[in-house]
């Protein structure tokens, strides 16, 4: 069940707004996706996300094979009722974790050999496995098993050194082989959700498009790009994300996997991207960085210590207003202060990673929300400039 409709295109750039609907609802791109690893988005509730703004979660098929194990989600029906979360969920294929396992793990034709990091038990996965597993979570949008082609090499002969067109090449081609396996699992199994293929081909635009045109010939529901966000350096992701997104077929959704920073969303929207997950925002909410409108805040510094003011005076978010949906600029109650968030990070109190998560994930999922407005309006240009000129201003 997967249906997508194209609402707008920005005529000065490859940005375009949609719908997309799904077994367990109604999706608006372009989108923000939080990450919930462990059928938990971290430290941060099922309806705060939902007073928020999430349209979609993500789910991990890998660390939710390990634990609780399948024999408790079939009991629950999937993942929607085991977590409550009952929108629509994508769940990655476990490909990025193999990949992160780096020499615990090996790799064949076949699928992949690992030793679990719960227990130390030998594990294999393959293509049909992860579909089984994604099948008993589940979830509206299943990710095909696909090998992430590393930016730097782990091959014996070339280790450390930047990966070769030639490894980039058979990485990619076992990723095809994969997808075609996936395809016909998924559809032995009757899935009643969407497949999306994913594109790989390392950082040689070539081999992306040689990946696109094969995938789309099998003619997946939806579309990812992989193997970004892996160790490159920043000009590197940009160019594959200005080269890949706007070449995969205009009538179905394009997920970019795994970034970024807020600069990247905007970016990635411009180059054709409806969907974005990355666990930036909660994971720098844990160490103490916080993104607003003006800038990245370190709510660590000393210079925080007697400051009185939320963490950005335009948010919304409960930690910012209070939770009464008004902004401190426009004379809602103020939130929870600078100086306060300060304090509770610097005595490790539970409450100033929650706190944060929720800041992060609001500025992440608000500013989608902003950017569709400004598709629909057909200003996007516009917003982008007054975006880059905000965020440069300094918090």
């Amino acid at each position: 069940m997967l249906e997508f409709e194209l609402l707008q295109t920005d005529p000065a750039s490859h940005a375009r707004r949609a719908r997309l609907t799904l077994n367990h609802g109604v999706v608006q791109t372009p989108i923000f996706m939080p990450v919930g690893t462990y059928g938990t988005v971290k430290g941060v509730t099922a309806q705060s996300l939902r007073d928020m703004g999430a349209q979609i979660i993500l789910g991990n098929t890998f660390h939710l094979w390990m634990r609780p194990g399948l024999d408790v989600m079939a009991q629950f029906g999937g993942l929607h009722a085991f977590e409550k979360w009952d929108l629509p969920v994508l769940t990655d294929s476990g490909g990025f974790q193999v990949w992160s396992l780096g020499e615990m793990r090996k790799i064949s034709e076949e699928g992949v050999k690992f030793s679990s990091p719960v227990n130390g038990d030998k594990l294999f996965l393959t293509p049909e496995i992860s579909m089984q597993i994604q099948t008993v979570l589940n979830s509206d949008i299943v990710m095909q098993f696909d090998e992430c082609t590393p930016y730097i090499s782990v091959e014996p002969k070339t280790k450390g050194q930047r990966t070769t067109e030639i490894e980039a090449r058979s990485s990619m081609e076992l990723s095809l082989r994969w997808a075609g396996r996936c395809k016909a699992e998924f559809a032995r199994l009757e899935n009643p959700n969407a497949l999306f293929g994913i594109v790989q081909g390392g950082m040689f635009e070539h081999l992306r498009q040689e990946s696109i045109d094969r995938l789309v010939e099998m003619n997946f529901p939806g579309y990812a790009i992989g193997g970004v966000s892996v160790g490159e350096p920043k000009d590197e992701m940009l160019r594959i994300m200005a080269h890949t997104p706007h070449r995969l077929p205009a009538n179905k959704p394009r997920y970019l996997m795994g970034v970024g920073t807020p600069e990247d969303l905007v970016e990635g929207v411009a180059q054709g991207v409806d969907m974005f997950d990355c666990v930036m925002p909660t994971r720098n909410a844990r160490n103490g960085t916080l993104f607003t409108r003006y800038g990245d805040l370190k709510i660590r510094n000393a210079r925080h210590k007697m400051d009185q003011r939320p963490l950005d005076e335009t948010c919304t978010c409960y930690a910012c207003a209070g939770g009464l949906g008004v902004s401190y600029a426009d004379g809602g109650r103020q939130g929870f202060s600078r100086a306060y968030l300060h304090h509770l990070d610097r005595c490790g109190e539970m409450l100033a990673p929650m706190l944060a998560s929720i800041h992060n994930l609001h500025y992440y999922l608000n500013l989608m929300s902003e950017v569709r407005t400004a598709l629909d309006a057909v200003t996007f240009g516009a917003f982008v400039a007054q975006f880059k000129m905000d965020r440069s201003r300094g918090v």
